[in-house]
């Protein structure tokens, strides 16, 4: 008994020092990603590029930053309920916010996000396990996203796909038709085994049950669809292109950011304004769209990560038992 209890005295300060640590980097690299994107730019550029937008696509761009985001709180929330460790809504979002606001800007979600993450559900009492439930279910919400906006991009603005993905009318049909029959048998596979586990390559994966998966494909094209319509307000400032265009080629770009996995999706969003405006000053738009969803969420999430270790760290070590 006393052995154990020495080991786990010894163990604590190891795991909190590691924890420390993880949040010291992510802070420090969250603000380094700041200088370094915002030093590219002089200060004259990034004025003229934020006034050449009209204040109220500026503010619509704001609008639909913050409903996308609002979406992606959702995957974590619903993500927990799948994972079978339900927390208040105010706790997912804390959590998905901050680390998606800086995951999106370091790159490498899965593991950056994903270790912000695991910072703040263990010290609320998840599992590793439960944590890993809760990044695959929202890599997959991501992926359904994907696959149902890009569906319907696909189909309703064929000659756009067309031309981004050059093949031919037939093919740009049937990649648009499959895009929107995984989501749909995806949903009817979580209707028949929801709960359940389905061995996937000699592998266990746990289905998540209906109302989930019909969540998920409701949420994921939302959060996309919001994205591609804050772009859409930037690119709007240059030239008059219709929105389902933009989400096409958005959606398209953002399917090369993650294979790619580039920090703030460096030099997609440029191929996106420069596909649609291959004349423009990029410039613009660009940076409206940077500064407006990759910008000001890394500085708001870099200021709550701070906050949230004072404030969690503080309480948790008024609450630890004194060890003698």
């Amino acid at each position: 008994m006393a052995s154990s209890r020495t080991t786990k005295s010894v163990a604590r300060p190891f795991w909190r020092f590691l924890n420390y640590a993880i949040a010291a980097a992510a802070i420090l690299l969250a603000g380094f990603l700041l200088y370094w994107t915002l030093s590219q730019y002089s200060w004259s550029d990034l004025v003229a590029s934020v006034t050449a937008v009209s204040p109220g696509r500026l503010a619509l761009a704001a609008v639909f930053t913050t409903l996308s985001y609002l979406c992606l709180t959702g995957f974590d929330w619903l993500a927990l309920h799948y994972a079978g460790h339900p927390l208040a809504y105010k706790r997912a979002a804390l959590a998905s916010f901050t680390s998606l606001s800086l995951g999106h800007n370091i790159g490498f979600a899965a593991l950056s996000s994903g270790t912000i993450r695991y910072r703040f559900y263990s010290r609320w009492g998840l599992e590793t396990a439960e944590v890993a439930k809760v990044i695959l279910f929202c890599a997959v919400t991501v992926a359904l996203g994907l696959s149902v906006l890009g569906g319907i991009g696909f189909l309703t603005s064929p000659e756009t796909a067309q031309k981004v993905i050059g093949a031919s009318h037939a093919t740009v049909y049937l990649i648009g038709a499959v895009c929107l029959a995984l989501p749909a048998g995806y949903v009817l596979l979580a209707g028949f085994v929801g709960g359940k586990g389905v061995h996937f390559r000699g592998k266990r994966l746990e289905m998540p049950g209906f109302r989930l998966a019909a969540a998920q494909i409701v949420i994921g094209p939302l959060n996309f669809a919001f994205v591609a319509a804050a772009l859409h307000q930037a690119i709007s400032a240059l030239a008059d292109v219709p929105y389902l265009e933009v989400a096409a080629v958005y959606v398209s770009a953002n399917l090369a950011t993650v294979i790619t996995h580039a920090p703030g999706g460096l030099g997609v969003i440029e191929s996106v304004v420069l596909f649609l405006l291959p004349q423009a000053d990029l410039i613009g738009a660009v940076l409206v769209f940077r500064f407006v969803y990759f910008l000001l969420p890394l500085l708001l999430g870099s200021i709550l990560l701070v906050s949230s270790e004072l404030l969690l760290t503080r309480s948790e070590t008024s609450r630890s038992p004194g060890v003698s």
